[in-house]
């Protein structure tokens, strides 16, 4: 049985840790699935770790429809949460909602996440409303980037850090079921997820938040030139990857591979037949 956002409020109220990453295909939805991760995020973070772009600004919601329908093929069990792009739900609530309900009705998700506090609070009353559950998602918002002057932890002074805490619990009381707090200082992050009834998810929030995010690609290790501070390296996988493709490429100049092992038989008196079949033509 999939898990509800009902269950997920219920391993806050009994104090156990909630993990979530992200994933943007069916091979690993379905990987991360069977490892029993109960909450898989299809962000918006493809844009750079998946596509290349510079930023999630320039993602669509065609490609995030196209992605999240390949996570929901591979995962059966996690709750499935697609990010609402850029400019996909700013417009009007009524684009919000057309949007929102895309990703339920024809990507097979099961919740939508949003970034914004206070000012987008009555976008995510109207789609909870339509029984759509969302996310909020605050502190650092990287759709905000251009705005933000980069990637930089926010909520350090004492107004933005009342800000922070006004929007959280704008976002709950909007009926939102769990939040995002990204790259806010561990003590706010703490004050945050002891104010909220609702679950909090760290990333680059410190250890007492109610759950961690962190995005599958980092975690697994695939890009070795950049890891983030919040962002914790399981395994090398780029690594792996390189010395794999250099031994097979090198197997294939030599001639060493495929073998006998990687090939298919065929009845020589069959080839034999062929080739006379061939001759005569000839």
């Amino acid at each position: 049985m999939r898990v509800s956002i009902s269950q997920i409020k219920e391993m806050k109220q009994r104090g156990q840790r909630i993990a979530m990453l992200t994933a943007y295909d069916y091979t690993t939805a379905r990987a991360l699935d069977e490892a029993g991760v109960p909450m898989l995020l299809v962000g918006d973070s493809l844009g750079m770790v998946v596509l290349g772009y510079e930023s999630t600004v320039s993602v669509t919601m065609e490609e995030m429809v196209h992605h999240t329908k390949a996570v929901t093929r591979g995962a059966k069990q996690a709750l499935v949460i697609a990010d609402l792009p850029f400019l996909a739900y700013h417009l009007s609530t009524e684009q919000a909602l057309r949007n929102a309900g895309r990703f339920i009705q024809e990507a097979g998700a099961q919740a939508v996440k949003l970034e914004g506090g206070v000012k987008m609070a009555e976008t995510v009353r109207r789609i909870v409303d339509c029984g759509i559950p969302v996310m909020g998602h605050i502190g650092l918002t990287p759709q905000s980037i251009n705005q933000l002057g980069g990637f930089k932890v926010q909520g350090k002074t004492a107004s933005t850090a009342v800000d922070l805490i006004r929007d959280a619990e704008a976002l709950q009381d909007a009926g939102a079921f769990a939040v995002v707090l990204e790259c806010v200082p561990a003590p706010l992050a703490r004050l945050a997820t002891e104010r909220l009834s609702i679950p909090t998810i760290g990333i680059g929030a410190g250890v007492h938040c109610d759950g961690q995010v962190q995005v599958v690609s980092d975690l697994l290790g695939l890009f070795s030139d950049f890891v983030p501070k919040h962002a914790k390296q399981y395994v090398r996988l780029a690594d792996l990857i390189k010395e794999a493709a250099t031994s097979y490429s090198a197997d294939v100049t030599a001639g060493s591979f495929p073998t006998a092992k990687e090939s298919f038989a065929m009845d020589e008196r069959v080839v034999e037949e062929v080739r006379r079949q061939l001759q005569d033509k000839n």
